[in-house]
């Protein structure tokens, strides 16, 4: 489909791609990855058209649908509503649906019958008829309220417009599907949603993503961009993990010999080129150095620009971190972003904080921070909490002229300061060397800044740290260096982040913020999803029992005629009835055991709870208070699991009994 043949970009003197090639075939999956700034994108807009080439060619076979989301959608018309732009997602199919019912006026015209036919088939092969519900479809999986089909696009934020642009593309069903970054608008519950949609998609997909979720469920092949290079790796992204490194290791050994056989023929021409004996020679080996400076092994960028990110013991604090009561915050005092939030998160506690965008995440976030007061209820920290508030903006924030050792150094300042010796020693603990302090902080790749952006946060010395999509500007590597370092930090973390991968690997409980309020899962993202599951399922089975006792004919009562329209007589009705229950019995008596059970376990676990909490709140000089911690988080978390289990069994119970 696509043929990528020796293509070089080059911007000034920056060459970003060179000698590139590698082929596409109709029906790929591929995940193309690389370090920010390596020339992902520069390929999209090459298949565009956007870019031409200075040298190479890309061949593209056939005439395929492409589809890709704009960087600045904009509405038509002023008035054009949310619905009306996302139907627009077809070229053409409008114009042809409106000759298509000029043409009805008037079939007993052979040409023009014929005409309405060809059109027919061109708009249904398009999928023209069922456009507006996969649009809708679309619309509702990433967000928008059938409420907000109706409103004019242009009222919708700058994130909003791209969702709407994303459900555009999608629904138009394209032959090739570009995608750059998709996740980067959507919050947790709409990458889900991304993910199943796209699962069905049976066209060819180039995905541009550092979201590792997406990238190992929907892509079977691995393009790496990378110095200037495209590599092709024919696996997923586990196997690609795998067997990179094994070519890097590879590529390092060349480049080790190829850089040693370089130094010993200049270390020649250096002593040899003045002598006219040896000037012959000397030029010969001149000759041999150009040859390898046009060939020269280039390693990788991102091993180049690796680094670590070891984050402090926390300082000691309470073992409430923070208390909300009846929380509720308005900007303009009518309208609530939310309202009535009642949670509280322990020391040592992890915490993901997911929700769709617009129901007051970030809100919260700022919040806890103290960067914003709430218009209603309690918001209280904990005894010797200090929150370390890392928000989206976080790469605005730093000046980018200021380098690396003077943006550090000014919040070291303005937090007490201290010995040159043990800041020197921060800086080496977030990955910053003798060669990277005097780098300005614009310059910095993704990576590079969220150190410096945790460098700076760290010197206030915080234990509770307020994440807000901390893997936004992050490539993979990026994202694991963070992911490892959350794993290992003994502090609280509350994070939002709609990296599905990210949030699995980090969160220990999930708090999800609804339009009716918050709920906690005292477990991790895996945990949570079973629940929804169940929960979800729950209510199915509800609604399809409600539609079949509420069915003609769903009940028989005495003199009412049964299944087969015969009536059954008091007797026969009482027979029916005990032959239904005693069909039932062995799982009512399952369930009746697993109520006991759970009833059991949890007031053994809640005396246990009571006896640790004991020892927290009335200490001797023996005690362990991590060990004490721990065990009240587990013993909590068990009781919570047990209480979830019964309440299950119970609903379950109610509805076979009641049936």
């Amino acid at each position: 489909m696509l043929d990528f043949r020796n293509i070089s970009v080059h911007y000034g003197h920056q060459d970003v791609l060179t000698n590139v090639t590698f082929r596409v075939n109709k029906g790929d999956r591929i995940g193309i990855v690389g370090p920010n700034g390596s020339g992902k994108s520069t390929l999209f807009r090459i298949v565009l058209g956007e870019l031409s080439t200075d040298t190479g060619e890309l061949v593209i076979e056939g005439s395929p649908r492409i589809g890709w989301t704009r960087q600045n959608p904009a509405p038509d018309t002023p008035d054009e509503t949310l619905l009306a732009y996302a139907l627009r997602g077809i070229p053409g199919l409008s114009e042809m649906e409106a000759e298509m019912q000029a043409l009805e006026s008037d079939l007993a015209d052979p040409a023009k019958m014929k005409r309405y036919g060809e059109l027919q088939a061109t708009f249904e092969h398009l999928g023209g008829y069922d456009i507006e519900t996969r649009v809708k479809v679309a619309l509702g999986g990433l967000g928008f309220s059938v409420e907000e089909f109706s409103k004019p696009f242009a009222s919708f934020s700058g994130g909003w417009r791209m969702r709407a642009e994303l459900s555009r593309v999608l629904a138009s069903k394209p032959d090739l599907l570009l995608l750059d970054e998709p996740s980067n608008y959507l919050d947790l519950p709409a990458v889900d949603w991304l993910q199943k949609y796209l699962k069905a998609y049976d066209g060819t997909l180039l995905l541009i993503s550092h979201d590792r979720y997406l990238l190992r469920t929907l892509t079977s092949i691995i393009v790496e961009v990378d110095a200037g290079t495209a590599t092709r790796y024919e696996g997923g992204l586990d196997w690609y993990l795998t067997e990179r490194e094994v070519r890097y290791e590879h590529l390092k050994a060349a480049k080790a010999n190829q850089d040693h056989h370089r130094e010993q023929l200049q270390r020649f021409v250096d002593r040899f080129r003045a002598q006219a004996t040896k000037a012959s020679q000397a030029q010969s080996r001149q000759k041999i150095i150009d040859k390898l400076d046009e060939e020269r092994i280039v390693l990788p960028k991102r091993y180049t620009q690796s680094g670590r990110l070891r984050l402090a013991e926390p300082p000691p604090s309470g073992i409430e971190m923070f208390r909300c009561e009846k929380l509720g915050f308005s900007y303009d005092g009518e309208r609530f972003v939310f309202r009535g939030l009642d949670f509280n998160i322990s020391r040592g506690d992890k915490v993901a904080l997911i929700g769709y965008n617009g129901l007051g995440k970030t809100t919260l976030m700022r919040i806890l921070a103290g960067t914003r007061q709430p218009t209603e209820g309690k918001a209280v920290l904990g005894h010797n909490v200090v929150p370390g508030y890392l928000s989206q903006e976080f790469a605005e924030t730093i000046p980018p002229d200021v380098s690396v050792y003077r943006n550090a150094k000014n919040a070291w300042d303005a937090h007490g300061g201290g010995p040159e010796k043990v800041f020197r020693n921060q800086l080496g603990a977030f990955g910053f060397d003798e060669n990277d302090v005097e780098k300005p902080a614009g310059v910095l790749s993704g990576g590079e800044k969220i150190r410096l952006a945790f460098l700076r946060l760290f010197l206030t010395a915080p234990n509770f740290l307020l994440l807000d999509e901390p893997t936004t500007h992050l490539d993979l590597d990026g994202r694991r260096l963070l992911q490892d370092a959350l794993q290992k930090y003994k502090g609280t973390i509350l994070l939002v982040s709609h990296d599905i991968d990210f949030v699995r690997a980090t969160a220990t409980s999930i708090l999800e913020i609804t339009r009716d309020g918050i709920r906690s899962y005292p477990g991790g993202y895996d945990y949570y999803c079973e629940k929804k599951a169940a929960e979800a399922a729950t209510v199915a089975r509800r609604d399809a029992e409600a539609q079949r006792t509420s069915a003609p004919g769903a009940r028989s009562a005495p003199g009412d005629p049964d299944a087969a329209g015969q009536t059954l007589s008091k007797k026969e009705l009482r027979q029916q009835r005990a032959a239904e229950r005693a069909k039932i019995a062995p799982k009512v008596k399952e369930l009746k055991k697993r109520i006991e059970t759970a009833e059991k376990k949890i007031d053994e676990l809640q005396a246990a709870l009571d006896a640790a909490s004991a020892e927290l709140f009335n200490p001797t000089p023996a005690t362990d208070f991590a060990e004490a911690n721990r065990k009240v988080r587990t013993l909590q978390f068990e009781i919570d699991r047990y209480t979830a289990d019964w309440e299950a069994a119970s609903l379950e119970l109610e509805e076979l009994t009641a049936s």
